[in-house]
């Protein structure tokens, strides 16, 4: 099956559920609305006659992350409900960047711009039908921006904002009182993107904006605008920011992104990421990132409660998500990739990539044909010094390539290094290691 037609068949399989009376009911019990303008005549428009709706993306990196994938995931409810969804990615305000609650973002090339506008293009492609009358349509705002004069800008535009509204915004506000402080580019986001609002609603009747509720400012000075400038009203819907139980940031693994493309994030390092949720996490999860029906995740719920230790939740989560990103085939690798790696199936069977994938997760150490195997247990920190290596060998607990290793001046074969370069180290039943040939 090629790439394309997996990607039609998963949407194919996509569904809303029929067990709630409206969509805006569903969203609220998905938890993907944390705040919005009129709820009643939002969930009225949802209901009625297809309209089309939008969400930005900005090309501030050359991959979409798992932040995006919950506004993905929000369009593609939406379509599926009648309605046309447009996926703007931000060609002009990519060249700026939306203020940090911190400091200024570093302006990158227009050159590296418009290259990440076309891989973040075709990724959003990939989330959302390009099939019947409601198909995705991929806009740029360098179009409508680039032709504007400076004069013209602050004339059509500019003029209908109040600096005293746009102070009180939320990261203009953070940056105010930072050390930093805000320059005038950045300042000026909000205004680039409630004219986008403006130009889409004139350009193809855009009714409704989602987004982050970080970015609420944002999305209002578009609602804002059309009101001031065509006087009618216009729609947003902020989503919540994921955060795990504990009140840390989700999608953030030792400080990176957790991110759509497979050779930013493997879908081995993917597929982990979702089958490692906590219990507490993981029923928001399954919410908020698959298409599975309330009596499904509601099932889940009483699996977490009462069976834990299965972790069939998370299993579940794990391979809905990473097919959806990366598709079966590639979560297919990833399943057998950690089912080998603790010994419940064959290493020589995973193809480089995904070995290497698997063993980039794990603490590895530099080998090579001869190297001594109780060193290495030292080199990967699997144990302290080479007297408790001598022993975890002769316990019997110690495993190359889950072959078990019978005396404790045993070397790395030529056959133990994989695809002529890796090997896998284990000590116990769980605790493992990779080994790289220099």
């Amino acid at each position: 099956m090629t790439a394309s037609n997996e990607r039609s068949e998963i949407l194919a399989a996509q569904r809303n559920d029929d067990s709630f009376s409206t969509l805006f009911e569903e969203l609220e019990w998905r938890g993907l609305v944390h705040v919005s303008t009129d709820a009643e005549a939002l969930s009225n428009l949802l209901e009625g006659e297809s309209f089309t709706y939008y969400c930005g993306f900005d090309p501030t990196a050359p991959s979409l992350h798992l932040g995006n994938l919950v506004q993905l995931l929000l369009l593609r409810r939406i379509q599926l409900k009648g309605h046309k969804p447009l996926g703007l990615v931000g060609g002009s305000t990519g060249l700026i960047g939306d203020p940090r609650p911190t400091a200024e973002r570093t302006l990158n090339s227009r050159e590296t711009v418009a290259e990440w506008v076309g891989k973040l293009q075709a990724q959003v492609t990939r989330f959302l039908s390009t099939e019947g009358e409601n198909s995705v349509r991929i806009v740029n705002n360098l179009d409508w921006t680039a032709p504007l004069s400076a004069i013209d800008f602050l004339r059509e535009v500019g003029k209908h904002f109040r600096v005293g509204t746009m102070l009180k915004k939320d990261a203009v506000a953070a940056r105010l009182n930072s050390d930093e402080g805000i320059s005038y580019t950045e300042f000026s986001y909000q205004i680039l993107q409630g004219f986008d609002f403006l130009e889409l609603y004139r350009q193809y009747d855009c009714k409704l904006q989602s987004g982050g509720s970080d970015q609420w400012g944002n999305l209002t000075s578009g609602t804002d605008l059309i009101r001031k400038v065509e006087g009618v009203s216009a729609h947003a819907i902020g989503t919540p920011l994921i955060t795990n139980s504990d009140g840390t940031k989700f999608g953030k693994s030792e400080g990176n992104a957790i991110w759509l493309d497979a050779e930013m994030c493997s879908p081995y390092a993917f597929y982990q990421f979702w089958l490692n949720q906590a219990d507490a996490d993981v029923i928001d999860r399954l919410k908020v990132f698959t298409f599975m029906s309330r009596a499904e995740i509601e099932d889940y719920a009483r699996q977490v409660e009462e069976e834990p230790f299965r972790r069939a939740a998370q299993k579940r989560l794990a391979l809905e998500v990473t097919t959806l990103v990366h598709g079966a085939a590639a979560t297919q690798g990833a399943i057998d990739a950690s089912a080998a790696l603790f010994g419940q199936g064959e290493l020589s069977g995973l193809d480089a990539a995904t070995l290497a994938a698997a063993l980039s997760e794990l603490p590895t150490a530099t080998g090579a044909e001869g190297s001594s195997v109780a060193q290495l247990l030292v080199d990967t920190e699997l144990v302290k010094g080479l007297g408790e290596a001598r022993r975890a060998i002769a316990q019997g607990g110690v495993y190359v390539n889950n072959a078990k290793v019978e005396a404790d001046d045993a070397v790395l074969a030529a056959g133990d290094l994989l695809h002529g370069r890796y090997a896998v180290l284990r000590r116990g039943k769980k605790t493992l290691a990779g080994v790289v040939a220099a």
